[in-house]
C-alpha cells in the first residue's frame, strides 16, 4: 500500500505540476505589447499622435516620358446601403462567415462568399458608372458604445462596438511611372495587407496606412488621434503587376505583385491599373478605435487589409486603361 500511495502522489504532483507549467508557459506567451488588453480593444501603444508621426515625402515616383499618368476615380458611394457580412469572397470562397469579422462593401451589392462570376455580372451596383467589382475592407468599431444594429454583434471573436460609418470613400486607379498600363482580366481577385501581421514573422506584407486629413505628408500603421475638425484616415495600395495568366494565386498573392519602389514590375508579370482605396471616418478626439481582427491578432492596426474582384465589363476596362496611358484625370 505505501508504493501504491507514493506512486498516486507521483501522479497527482505530475497532473499539477503539469497544470501549472502549461499556467505559466501561457502566461509568458502572453506578455508583449498587447498583454492584458480588454476584450474588443486594442493596446494603447497602437496608437499615436499625428503630430508625433514624422513628415515624409511622397513615395510614389514621378511618372516618367514611357509612363501612364493618369488617374481614374471611380464613384462608388460611402456604402450608404449598409452591405456588410462576415464572408471573404478572396480569401474564402464558399464559405459563409468564413472571414471571422466584419466587412464594409461598395461596388457590387450581392456580394458574399457564395457569390460566382455570373452572380456578380447580373447584380446591380453602387457605382453609378455602372461598375459591378466589388470593393470591400474590415470595418472600424468604437468599443466604448456597444453594438445593437445588425454585423455589430454577428462576428463574435472579440469584435465588439458599434461599427464607425465611412464618412468618405475613395476608389481610384492610376497608372504606372514607368510604363503603360494593360487591362486587368475580368473577374481578377486581388488583396492587399496582411490580416495576421501582429503575428506574422515580419511586416513585409503590412501595406495599409493611417493619418488624419490635415496632415497629408503624415502616415502611420498604428491608429493615429487626430486634431478636432481632421477625420482619420485609411489608405489602401493594391499590388500592381499581373503574371499574365491567373486570375487568382494558390496564395492569394502570386499572381498579382508589388512593383519596385521606381515602379518596375518584377520578371514576367506586366502592369496593370494600380487600384488605391482611401477612407475618411469622423472620429470624435480622444477616441479609441478598434479594427475588426481574428481574436489573435489583437486589433492592430497593422493588420488592415482589403480584397476585390474586378467586374468591370471590357468596354469598361478599356476607358480605364486608355484615360492611364493617355496621362488624363478622370471619373466614371
Amino acid at each position: 500500500m505505501g508504493n501504491e500511495h507514493r506512486l498516486l502522489t507521483l501522479v497527482i504532483c505530475l497532473v499539477l505540476g503539469g497544470g501549472l507549467i502549461a499556467a505559466v508557459l501561457g502566461a509568458s506567451r502572453a506578455v508583449g505589447p498587447h498583454a492584458g488588453t480588454a476584450a474588443g480593444r486594442p493596446a494603447p501603444s497602437d496608437y499615436v499622435d499625428i503630430r508625433d508621426v514624422p513628415r515624409g515625402s511622397a513615395a510614389t515616383p514621378v511618372p516618367g516620358p514611357e509612363g501612364s499618368a493618369g488617374s481614374v476615380v471611380v464613384e462608388c458611394g460611402r456604402n450608404e446601403q449598409g452591405h456588410y457580412n462576415e464572408d471573404n469572397l478572396v480569401v474564402s470562397p464558399g464559405l459563409p462567415g468564413g472571414a471571422h469579422h466584419t466587412h464594409a462593401y461598395v461596388g457590387n451589392l450581392s456580394t458574399n462568399a457564395m457569390s460566382t462570376a455570373a452572380s456578380l455580372d447580373a447584380a446591380a451596383t453602387s457605382c453609378t458608372g455602372g461598375d459591378r467589382s466589388t470593393y470591400y475592407w474590415p470595418v472600424l468599431r468604437r468599443p466604448d458604445r456597444p453594438g445593437t444594429r445588425p454585423h455589430e454583434g454577428s462576428a463574435g471573436h472579440g469584435n465588439v462596438g458599434e461599427i464607425l460609418p465611412e464618412a468618405a470613400v475613395m476608389v481610384e486607379f492610376r497608372g504606372n511611372p514607368v510604363s503603360k498600363v494593360v487591362p486587368m482580366p475580368r473577374f481578377l481577385r486581388g488583396m492587399t495587407g496582411d490580416a495576421v501581421a501582429y503575428t506574422a514573422a515580419d511586416e513585409a506584407d503590412v501595406r495599409a496606412r493611417w493619418g488624419c486629413s490635415g496632415s497629408p505628408d503624415r502616415a502611420t500603421t498604428r491608429y493615429p488621434r487626430c486634431p478636432t475638425g481632421d477625420r482619420v484616415t485609411r489608405t489602401l495600395v493594391f499590388p500592381s503587376c499581373w503574371n499574365g495568366l491567373d486570375t487568382v494565386g494558390a496564395t492569394h498573392r502570386s499572381h498579382l505583385r508589388f512593383p519596385a519602389g521606381n515602379g518596375v514590375c518584377p520578371k514576367d508579370t506586366f502592369p496593370v491599373p494600380e487600384l488605391r482605396l482611401s477612407l475618411a471616418y469622423e472620429v470624435p478626439p480622444g477616441l479609441d478605435v478598434a479594427l475588426d481582427s481574428f481574436p489573435e491578432q489583437r486589433h492592430s492596426p497593422k493588420t488592415d487589409h482589403a480584397m476585390f474582384v474586378n467586374a468591370m465589363t471590357d468596354r469598361q476596362m478599356a476607358a480605364v486603361v486608355d484615360c492611364l496611358n493617355a496621362g488624363r484625370d478622370c471619373r466614371i
